[in-house]
């Protein structure tokens, strides 16, 4: 059955406030999608538009190529895990995947035979007895993705389900997630802020800023070729390096730096000369070098973090004092890399990515 969601068109105003600007987006059948973007950018606004929570102010919803105007929450083939899960703490954990099947006249029999099924989806099989306050963090949220699961939704709506958790709870539960997904093969919409997530379980995510789309890619390409400013800036660690466009040639444009000097990048848009841009380097393709070679970059070594497989190296530029960070691989560490060292490093401009404008 199509499960494919189609935001076509869409708006969706507070009064004055756009909280989401117009918006033509598919979401294919079967995939796992994510929004990723910073608290206020309209996430979560989509996600309620999606549930049948808000109507949009313009434009439509469409579930399996069904317009969803005028139908209510209750009746569209959606179900909901929120970031606080809302699992009904006197209920046992087999009453929780069964209440909305009671709510919709299921026999008792056929109830438990569901959840019966989805405990053992979620590898939790003889915990049905059990009470909520009985289970840890991860448990739960196995518990609140099998009750989500339980009214056979065409498209599971995901809240920010794993923040509450702590920091290797959330990695095991990514798996866990993709993993169910997968066996299911229904539609996933997740919301996010957390990058991490969004790039580990995602076929797509799309990019968020200010109630607008930035980006909408697969998680490689959002992390090699961003298009915007704030995608390269939001998406894993980069240096930002602005200037003015001096040449282009196919894809390799040069950028006058002014201090800097002149400095190469790669693109994936229509640059033209004078143009306002900046270069982004990751702080991974950043390596040691002789000063004055082509793409060096003078510095002077601030800090240095242990991060165990890594060092994160913060220096500061000589040019215009600009911070940078440099990840070195731990076994690459070397001994005359101490704060206040003055040292050179360069890129390669296959490495670096040139986007045009100059501000988030």
């Amino acid at each position: 059955m199509d499960s494919s969601v189609h935001l076509d068109q869409i708006v969706m105003r507070f009064g004055d406030f756009t909280a989401v600007s117009r918006t033509d987006l598919k979401i294919e059948s079967g995939e796992f999608f994510s929004f990723l973007g910073p608290s206020g950018c309209g996430k979560t606004t989509i996600l309620n538009m999606v549930s049948g929570f808000l109507s949009p102010t313009e434009g439509a919803i469409r579930i399996g190529g069904e317009d969803m105007r005028n139908v209510p929450a209750n009746k569209r083939p959606t179900s909901m895990i929120f970031q606080n899960l809302a699992l009904f703490p006197l209920m046992t954990v087999a009453e929780n995947i069964e209440f909305g099947l009671e709510v919709r006249g299921v026999a008792r029999s056929e109830r438990k035979k569901v959840s019966d099924r989805l405990l053992n989806l979620v590898a939790l099989p003889d915990s049905g007895k059990k009470k909520v306050a009985e289970l840890s963090g991860g448990q739960k949220q196995r518990i609140a993705i099998a009750r989500a699961l339980a009214v056979e939704p065409r498209v599971l709506l995901l809240d920010e389900p794993l923040s509450a958790l702590d920091l290797k709870l959330r990695q095991h539960m990514r798996t866990e997630l993709k993993e169910i997904q997968r066996k299911t093969g229904i539609t996933f919409i997740y919301i996010t802020h957390d990058q991490g997530e969004a790039l580990t379980m995602s076929d797509r995510v799309a990019v968020m800023s200010a109630g607008k789309l930035q980006q909408v890619a697969d998680p490689m390409t959002l992390y090699r070729y961003p298009q915007t400013v704030f995608a390269a800036s939001f998406v894993g660690e980069n240096n930002k390096l602005t200037g003015k466009v001096s040449s282009v040639e196919d894809d390799r444009v040069s950028l006058d730096c002014g201090p800097l000097g002149q400095l190469t990048g790669t693109t994936r848009q229509s640059l033209k000369v004078g143009e306002e841009a900046c270069l982004f380097v990751r702080p991974e393709y950043l390596r040691r070098c002789e000063a004055d070679t082509p793409q060096s970059l003078r510095m002077t070594i601030n800090e240095l973090n242990f991060e165990g497989s890594f060092v994160m190296m913060d220096a500061r530029l000589h040019a215009n004092q600009q911070g940078v960070r440099v990840q070195l691989n731990t076994d690459a560490y070397m001994a005359d890399l101490t704060p206040g060292a003055e040292v050179s490093f360069n890129y390669q401009p296959s490495e670096a990515i040139v986007v045009g404008g100059a501000h988030v």
